[in-house]
C-alpha cells in the first residue's frame, strides 16, 4: 500500500511525496467465552455469491449481497466476515456496515444469531439449500473499504464475502454481478461461463479481487506478453494524451520489475483508478493481479501517479507472493503483525523509485530527490527501529512513526544495495537477494523467515557483517551512516540550514486554484485566521495561481523583516476576504542527495548499476 499527499503551495513538489494498510469469541450454553479458534461451521458445498448494484442500490449507497450454498447436514452453519484487508494493516471490522441480514433454507426463513462480532450462526434444521442475504453500506472512501456514487461502486471482497468459519478456505466459488445494462464491471477475477459471472478456486483469491462497477472508462493493451486493463472513474478523468502516457509508463515499468524476479506471475493485470476531489492526496492498495488507486484529479500528469502505480505493481511480487511467514497464510479474523513490513513495503518503495529511472519514466535527478526527501523525513521523525515500526503498523502510533517503515525501509534497501554491490565489485545486487528469496520461499509454497532473508544476504555478500547491520539499523535505532554509504555509490548528502519565510498551510489543487486543507498551529496563516477550506487567492504581493507559488513567495520575502505585515486574500463561502497577518520565518534543514564529483570508477559503476538494474560480469 502506498499513500501520498499532493505538494503544498509552500514546498518544492517532490519534497512532499510521502509513503503513505480481533479475535472473536463466542459464548457456550453456560455463558463462558469460547475462543474464535475453536469455532467451526458444519460443512457446506457449492458456494455461490450474488452482488447487486444498480441505480436503486446506488441511491441508498449500498450493495446487496447474497450467499447461497448446500448444507449436507442439519447442523449449524457459521459464517464469518474478515476484519481486515491484506495490505491495509489495520482492523476495520467490516461487519459494522452489514444490515438487514436474513437467512432462508429452501426458500423458508430459518433461525440465525451471532456468536461473535463478525460471525453469524444459521440453523438450517434439515439438510438443503441455504441462502443468507444482507445490505452492505458502501460509504467509506478508502482502498480497503467500499464506496459508492450515483453511478459507481468500489467493492473489496473482504468487505462482503462470508466464509464458513473454521473450515478450509480452498473452496471453489462463483460470483454473479447484477448491475445496470449501460454500466461496466472491472475486476481481476476470471470470468465465469455465464455473462456477469466470475469464478475462483480459493477464498484467498476471491477476496483479493476488488471490483469497479459503474460508468467506467475501460481499455486494454498487451504488456510483456500479458493483457493489462485500465479502468478509471469517472469517465473523462483520465483521457487523451494523459491516458496514453500512463499506458506508456506501465508498459515500460512492468518488464523492468519482472526482470528483478525472473517471471511475470499473472495472466492479466487490472489497474483500477478512482479520481475525486473528495480526497486531498492519493493512496493505493495492492492485490495479486490488480490494484486500486484513489487520487485527487491533480495527480493526473504528475510523476507521483506512475510512482505509486509502480509501487503497487511491484507488490504483486513482493508481499502478494513473496511475503513474511507471519502473513502466510492470511488469517482474516485477527491481526497478523510482522516485523518485516520494512521489506514488504519499504523495499517495494525503493524499487518503485528505481523503476522510474530504469524504465526511463523520470531522470535520475527525480530518484535523488526522492531519496533526499526520505532522509529528511526520517531525520525529522523520532528514532524508531524498522522492526518496531513494522509491528506498530496495526496500532497506528501518533508519535510520527506510524508509517516510517516505508521511508526508512526504502533507505535500508538503498544501503543494502550499495553494500552488496561494493562488497562484490558490483557483481551482486539487492535484485539477486529478492530473486533468490522469491524462488526459495514463494515458489516453494511458503513465507520467508529471518533465516531465509539474512541467510541469502550473507551468502551473496559474505564480506559484510550483516548481523551488525541488522542489530544497528533494523532492530536498532542508530542513524544511517550516509557519509560512509553514499560515496560508495558516487553520491553525497548535502545538509544546509535554511531560514526562510513560511505561511504554514497545506493545499490541494482545484483546477487552477489552491484549496487550504490544513493550517499549521502558530503559523502566519493561523494567526491571520486562514481556515481549512479557504481558497488561497493572494499572500502579500504574490497572486496564488498554482503550486509554483511557494518558491515565488519565499524568493520575494526572503529579505523582508520578521513580523512585517502580510495580508492573506482568501475566498470563503463564495466571498473574498482580506485577513491581516504577519510574516514569520522558519529554519529548515535542507537535505539533498547529489552525484559526487570525481567519484572513483568503482563507485560510478555501482551508481550506474543501481540506475540501470545491471551488475558487472
Amino acid at each position: 500500500m502506498r499513500r501520498c499527499r499532493l505538494p503544498t503551495a509552500a514546498a518544492m513538489p517532490l519534497a512532499m511525496i510521502m509513503a503513505a494498510s480481533g479475535s472473536a469469541a463466542a459464548q457456550t450454553a453456560g455463558g463462558a467465552p469460547v475462543p474464535a479458534t475453536v469455532l467451526a461451521s458444519a460443512p457446506v458445498e457449492n458456494i455461490r455469491y450474488a452482488l447487486t448494484f444498480d441505480s436503486a442500490a446506488a441511491a441508498e449507497r449500498t450493495v446487496r449481497v447474497r450467499m447461497t450454498f448446500e448444507a449436507p447436514t442439519a447442523e449449524p452453519v457459521l459464517l464469518s466476515l474478515p476484519v481486515w484487508t491484506p495490505g491495509a494493516y489495520e482492523v476495520s471490522n467490516f461487519a459494522r456496515r452489514v444490515s438487514a441480514f436474513t437467512a432462508t433454507a429452501d426458500g423458508q426463513p430459518v433461525e440465525w444469531d451471532k456468536v461473535a462480532p463478525s460471525t453469524w450462526r444459521v440453523r438450517p434444521g434439515v439438510p438443503g439449500t441455504l441462502s443468507v442475504s444482507f445490505l452492505f453500506r458502501a460509504d467509506t472512501l478508502d482502498n480497503a473499504m467500499s464506496w459508492s456514487a450515483p453511478d459507481f461502486l468500489l467493492l473489496n471482497g473482504t468487505n462482503v464475502f462470508l466464509h464458513p468459519t473454521g473450515r478450509e478456505l480452498d473452496f471453489h466459488a462463483t460470483v454473479r454481478v447484477t448491475t445496470e445494462p449501460h454500466w461496466e464491471v472491472a475486476t481481476g477475477m476470471p470470468a465465469g461461463p455465464e455473462a456477469g459471472s466470475y469464478v475462483e478456486d480459493s477464498y484467498h483469491d476471491l477476496v483479493d479481487m476488488p471490483f469497479f462497477i459503474g460508468a467506467l472508462e475501460l481499455d486494454s493493451i498487451r504488456v510483456d506478453g500479458r493483457w493489462n486493463r485500465l479502468a478509471t472513474y469517472p469517465r473523462g478523468a483520465l483521457t487523451g494524451d494523459e491516458r496514453r502516457e500512463l499506458w506508456r509508463q506501465i508498459a515500460r515499468m512492468t518488464p523492468v520489475q519482472a526482470a528483478v524476479f525472473g517471471e511475470t506471475p499473472w495472466e492479466s493485470y487490472t489497474t483500477l483508478l478512482l479520481f475525486t476531489d473528495a480526497v486531498g492526496g492519493g493512496s493505493a492498495l495492492e492485490h495479486q493481479n490488480s490494484h486500486v488507486g484513489i487520487y485527487h484529479p491533480g495527480f493526473v500528469g504528475s510523476v507521483v501517479l506512475p510512482l505509486i502505480t509502480g509501487h503497487e505493481i511491484f507488490h504483486a511480487w513482493n508481499v502478494k507472493r513473496l511475503r513474511p511467514a507471519e502473513l502466510w497464510p492470511y488469517r482474516y479474523q485477527e491481526a497478523q503483525p510482522t516485523p518485516w513490513l520494512w521489506v514488504s513495503e519499504g523495499l517495494t518503495d525503493y524499487y518503485a523509485d528505481l523503476t522510474l529511472v530504469r524504465a526511463a519514466v523520470a531522470p535520475p535527478e527525480i530518484l535523488y530527490a526522492l531519496i533526499g526527501g526520505k532522509i529528511q523525513r526520517v531525520m525529522d521523525a523520532p528514532p524508531v527501529a524498522l522492526e518496531d515500526a513494522s509491528l506498530s503498523s496495526w496500532i497506528s502510533p501518533v508519535d510520527g512513526t506510524a508509517a516510517l517503515y516505508y521511508d526508512k525501509g526504502s533507505l535500508a534497501g538503498l544501503m543494502m544495495d550499495v553494500l552488496l554491490r561494493h562488497a562484490t565489485a558490483n557483481r551482486v545486487s539487492l535484485d539477486h537477494v529478492l530473486r533468490e528469496l522469491y524462488a526459495a520461499t514463494y515458489q516453494q509454497g511458503r513465507g520467508f523467515e529471518r533465516e531465509d532473508f539474512w541467510g541469502i544476504v550473507g551468502r551473496l555478500a559474505p564480506g559484510v557483517d550483516w548481523s551488525d547491520f541488522e542489530r544497528r539499523y533494523v532492530d536498532g535505532r542508530e542513524p544511517y551512516p550516509w557519509d560512509e554509504i553514499l560515496p560508495k555509490a558516487a553520491l553525497q548528502l548535502v545538509i544546509d540550514a535554511v531560514r526562510e519565510p513560511r505561511i504554514g498551510v497545506t493545499t490541494t489543487p482545484a483546477g487552477e486554484r489552491l484549496v487550504v486543507t490544513e493550517v499549521s498551529p502558530g503559523s502566519s496563516a493561523a494567526a491571520a485566521g486562514v481556515r481549512a477550506g479557504d481558497v488561497l487567492l493572494r499572500v502579500g504581493e504574490i497572486q496564488v495561481s498554482g503550486p509554483e507559488f511557494g518558491p515565488t513567495f519565499r524568493e520575494r520575502y526572503a529579505g523582508a523583516a520578521e513580523g512585517a505585515p502580510l495580508v492573506f486574500g482568501v475566498e470563503r463561502n463564495g466571498a473574498e476576504l482580506l485577513l491581516d497577518g504577519a510574516l514569520r520565518f522558519e529554519v529548515r534543514m535542507s537535505v539533498e542527495v547529489r552525484p559526487l564529483a570525481d567519484a572513483p570508477p568503482g563507485a560510478q559503476r555501482i551508481l550506474m548499476g543501481i540506475l540501470q538494474g545491471v551488475v558487472d560480469r
